[in-house]
């Protein structure tokens, strides 16, 4: 119709053009046809452009593409996009290695513009240019997409990363969410889209779903508050109104992902996260993470209370263990008495921070040893139930047996270490019925270095490993001896501080002997100090030869140079000079 109209209007002025010059026309027949020709030429190419604008009026996406080098979904942008997609991936692989999530979004929105870039290509190529006007608008939509990822990706993986500061992924999605829709609109209306009606479609549209999805929408809201207030973390403990216990894996849109210490994970909405109380375990203002735990035992009323947190305590304190924070301190406290006689005994609990909250039974087993050991090295036993009766015969006989078999058990300890080979049975068996049970557990101190030597240790079963404490503070380990051995001897022959510090590597079983009880048998017999001060200084020297490499004669002349010193050491000590004149 629009060609019709022009050729309507044309008519009249070709009519008069031959009127007004008719005997040119009769003298130029070619001239006449040619500029016919034009005209109708004119004409059809004013109808086409016509018609392609009422298309255009009604489908916005067969409008005409901007062109130039670096406009919309060219050859050089696409290029372009690519190298900064890869050089971002390999910042990202350097930098920030568990960031991969917007690397990986602006990789799939790239191989989405790179395809409907070729395809556009392709379909013009053939001809199909109202085809290829289409998916040039899908293209120029992936490209824009991906540059906002990408600059995205730039800003809040590695500038805001660099800068330390740690946006919530909620808060993240919803800044690029809104990018997103700019963006999508501003190219709608650059297509000739009515953006008001669009939008005014869109609210009706989001009321409705509004209505049907109020519950949804609600944990969606949570979510936000929850990045937005900055109450729970990825990361936290937490303790649900149910009592489960578990770590937040990752706050989502809808729910929040915990996992717990049962290697179970817990899906809970983010709307009953903001309407009930939840606990956040060992968070506090500008403090590290730590969550108080307790371990409970009781012990018999024939021990005072002062005895047993002292001896507990010590132990707590004498080697950290692990994941027990020190700052602030275990400590042991007697929390109650047993009451209306149904028990006799005291209520006793000990107090620690744990540090790693996913190791708390590991953690209280350990303690739990701890206290086992301190109280059997004191001779202070853990209170059995009150219904338990025990039916034994008590009688001399019984009572000699029992310490015929602890003395057998000591003797068999004593006659294993080469320090005693020299002694006597008697003089033996003095040192027996001085020596005392002392087990320690793994990692605890049995002497420490610079301490004053009080006893001597007789390592009956376990492992233990000998440390020295350089100028500049360290620790290093010298050597491990294994049972049957003997440590802590030098200090108790000579009176001299200790040397090395002696760490329990493995459950160890030690006795203890006194340092009076062993001076009575060299003072008795003092011709056993240059025994044992020959056995000592060949242990020494056998150290030394290990860390210095000593061959065979120089290991003589140390033995005899050490077991002089060694020596006059114990005699001046035990005053063996003096007794011998």
């Amino acid at each position: 119709m629009a060609a019709l109209a022009v050729l309507a209007v044309l008519a009249p002025v070709t009519a008069a053009q031959q009127a007004g010059d008719g005997g040119v026309a009769a003298r130029d027949p070619a001239g006449e046809a040619t500029r016919a020709a034009s005209a109708a030429s004119a004409a059809a190419a004013t109808a086409k452009a016509a018609a392609e604008q009422a298309v255009a009026a009604h489908d916005p996406l067969m409008g005409a593409r901007p062109r130039g080098r670096l406009s919309y979904a060219s050859p050089w942008t696409l290029l372009g996009v690519g190298l900064s997609l890869v050089a971002l991936a390999f910042l990202i692989g350097r930098v920030a290695p568990g960031k991969k999530r917007g690397v990986r979004r602006a990789s799939i929105l790239y191989v989405l513009y790179l395809t409907a870039f070729l395809l556009a290509t392709g379909l013009q190529t053939l001809g199909a240019n109202d085809i290829a006007r289409r998916v040039w608008f899908f293209a120029d939509v992936f490209e824009v997409l991906t540059i906002i990822n990408l600059v995205s990706v730039a800003t809040f993986d590695l500038i805001l990363l660099a800068l330390r500061i740690d946006l919530a992924n909620i808060v993240q999605d919803l800044l690029l969410g809104g990018v997103y829709v700019f963006a999508l609109l501003s190219l709608l209306h650059r297509q000739g889209v009515n953006i008001s009606g669009l939008i005014a479609t869109s609210a009706v549209v989001t009321v409705v779903l509004g209505l049907g999805l109020q519950a949804t929408l609600g944990n969606v809201i949570g979510g936000i508050a929850l990045q937005v207030d900055d109450s729970i973390h990825e990361g936290d403990w937490i303790r649900l109104p149910g009592g489960a216990e578990g770590r937040v894996k990752e706050v989502r849109w809808r729910h929040t992902v915990v996992e717990t210490r049962n290697w179970d994970t817990i899906i809970v909405p983010n709307s009953k996260l903001l309407a009930e109380d939840i606990v956040i375990l060992g968070k506090r203002t500008d403090q590290p993470t730590q969550h108080r735990m307790w371990v409970y035992f009781n012990v018999d009323y024939r021990y005072s209370p002062e005895e047993v947190i002292r001896v507990v305590s010590d132990a707590l304190l004498a080697t950290p263990i692990p994941n027990v924070s020190s700052n602030p301190r275990p400590n042991c406290i007697c929390f109650d008495f047993a009451k209306e006689g149904a028990d006799s005994v005291g209520y006793y609990a000990v107090r620690y921070w744990l540090s790693d909250l996913a190791m708390d039974d590991p953690t209280s087993s350990e303690v739990r040893v701890r206290i086992y050991a301190a109280l059997k090295r004191a001779d202070i036993p853990l209170a059995l139930p009150a219904h338990a009766v025990f039916i034994s015969q008590d009688d001399p006989q019984h009572a000699e047996r029992k310490l015929a078999r602890e003395m057998g058990q000591r003797m068999a300890a004593l006659e294993k270490v080469d320090l005693f080979q020299a002694l006597a049975m008697d003089e033996k068996q003095a040192l027996c019925g001085s020596m005392k049970f002392a087990p320690f557990t793994k990692g605890e101190v049995i002497t420490m270095q610079g301490a004053s030597a009080h006893w001597l240790y007789v390592l009956a079963r376990g492992e233990v490993e000998v440390r020295v404490r350089g100028d500049s503070g360290r620790e290093r380990v010298v050597t491990r001896m294994q049972a049957p051995n003997v440590f802590g001897e030098m200090g108790v022959m000579t009176g001299e501080p200790r040397t090395a510090s002696i760490i329990a590597v493995t459950e160890a079983e030690c006795y203890r002997i006194d340092k009076d009880a062993f001076r009575k048998v060299v003072q008795a017999r003092p011709e056993l100090a240059e025994v044992v001060s020959l056995v000592i200084a060949q242990r020494r020297v056998e150290l030394q030869a290990v860390r210095e490499g000593l061959d065979s004669d120089q290991r003589s002349k140390r033995v005899a140079v050490e077991r002089n010193r060694i020596l006059s050491g114990i005699q001046a000590f035990f005053g063996l000079d003096e007794d011998r004149r």
